[in-house]
């Protein structure tokens, strides 16, 4: 693997491994389905309508938000530098013949030195606390977007209730997720993300946690952004 590109191989590996699992509702990639109508459901209250508008996932993985944002009429471009997960991706919008969304094995940082400023939303979910520099992946989201979009993050807080929950928690006790799947040092503090941010020109507009609740299985939007949160942030249109 290019040494350039701001990629783990064994983060890469790990989900490539289980790739083929990534459309089973009831796999180790449950959390994201069950999660994805809150994701989207959050993006359009702020983005507005995703009908007819230019759309980036970064890091799509299998193309679960992707699709979804496809079906809501976006023209939706899913990156990925995982191959096994993108060819999943495409394989699924073929068989479900959603046509309006495509997916690349292309760096966040190389399509923006590519295609500036681009895209009316970006969303970058799940996958910040993956890579070895999420500041850059920040950068190159605010690069990728229009003046005046939207671009959408969602990542770990970094404190000692998220190791609890999202590593103890979910990934050991309640076997939500493998074992394995987060490295707590990576965790991203809002404050941090915030900054990265601004630093990239992007204005941040909303922050919302999402959490959940072992006795009804479920996941909800709220205020409390202690263990897994989402920020959205805006360009300017200067």
């Amino acid at each position: 693997m290019d040494a350039r590109l701001n990629a783990d191989a064994a983060e890469l590996a790990k989900f490539s491994e289980l790739a083929h699992r990534w459309w089973d509702p009831d796999s180790e990639f449950r959390p994201l389905h069950q999660i994805n109508p809150l994701r989207l459901g959050w993006i359009e209250s702020l983005a507005g309508p995703l009908r007819g508008r230019a759309v980036l996932d970064v890091g799509c993985g299998g193309g679960i938000l992707a699709e979804a944002m496809a079906r809501q009429g976006g023209d939706v471009l899913g990156i990925d530098l995982a191959d096994k997960p993108l060819k999943v991706a495409q394989l699924h919008a073929l068989e479900q013949q959603v046509a309006n969304v495509r997916y690349r094995a292309v760096s966040a940082e190389a399509l923006a030195d590519e295609q500036p400023g681009t895209f009316d939303v970006v969303t970058c979910m799940e996958m910040l606390e993956h890579v070895p520099d999420p500041a850059s992946i920040v950068n190159a989201c605010a690069r990728l977007v229009k003046p005046g979009g939207w671009v959408m993050f969602s990542t770990l807080n970094r404190n000692p209730k998220a190791f609890l929950f999202a590593i103890v928690g979910a990934e050991y006790v309640l076997r939500l997720l493998p074992r394995g799947t987060h490295e707590y040092r990576k965790f991203i503090r809002p404050s941090e993300l915030a900054g990265w941010a601004r630093q990239a020109g992007l204005d941040v507009r909303a922050l919302r946690g999402l959490t959940y609740n072992p006795l009804t299985q479920r996941y909800a939007l709220a205020s409390d952004t202690s263990v897994n949160y989402l920020m959205a942030t805006q360009r300017g249109q200067g």
